[in-house]
């Protein structure tokens, strides 16, 4: 259970090292990407934990809040694994249900004040319905007709509150959500993967183009 709620909001990967890189060489490349203000990390052997505080929006990793980097041997050598946490995503996956939580009280107000605006119509139809429509001396001494009693028909449209705007919110994050956890997790890979192999160019310069990072 706890893991299928880690993975609402954390990013897992693997980047498999070159032959013969290390555990230091690895770090050693990675390391601009924590020497950035607002981020601390440390490193115990092949693990670096960090943790990032009102970092910058030019910071490549600004969506993560923190997280675990650990470089581990396995049948096709060694790889780097990584466990990264980020509140924003987690904010833009429960936003939506807050707003169908809004909608839903929206539509329960509404039918609560329809109820109500039925019940005051069917009085003011009673009553109406034992009086006679006053009519004016002259329309009477004309010989005009009585006027009639308006129908059920010609009630006012239900002005009540409408939940529509809460579904489009929760629309609106349910697909930042979405492209969201599916960009930033090809980011943060090619971005490792790029580092490792010795290439320090911009990622930008690949598709990551200023504004395609994640931010609520």
């Amino acid at each position: 259970m706890k893991s299928m709620i880690d993975s609402i909001w954390h990013i897992r990967g693997a980047v498999p090292l070159r032959p013969g890189q290390d555990a230091d060489e690895a770090f050693a490349r990675l390391d601009p990407l924590f020497a950035t203000r607002g981020t601390t990390h440390r490193r115990d052997g092949d693990t670096l934990t960090f943790h990032k505080k009102d970092q910058e929006a030019q910071d490549k990793l600004s969506i993560f809040d923190g997280g675990t980097l650990r470089v581990e041997a396995g049948p096709g050598g060694r790889a780097l694994r990584y466990n990264m946490k980020s509140r924003a995503l987690l904010y833009c996956f429960l936003a939506p249900l807050l707003f169908l939580a809004i909608a839903q009280v929206t539509v329960l107000i509404g039918q609560y004040e329809a109820n109500a605006a039925k019940a005051e119509e069917s009085d003011k139809k009673e009553k109406a319905e034992d009086e006679d429509l006053p009519q004016h001396f002259i329309d009477a001494a004309l010989g005009a007709p009585v006027p009639e009693k308006p129908s059920a028909d010609d009630a006012e449209e239900d002005k009540g509150p409408k939940p529509t705007a809460a579904y489009i919110f929760a629309g609106i994050f349910a697909a930042l959500y979405v492209v969201g956890r599916i960009l930033e997790s090809w980011l943060v890979k090619s971005l490792f993967r790029r580092r490792l192999s010795g290439d320090t160019g911009d990622i930008r310069a690949s598709g990551d183009t200023p504004g395609t990072r994640l931010s609520v």
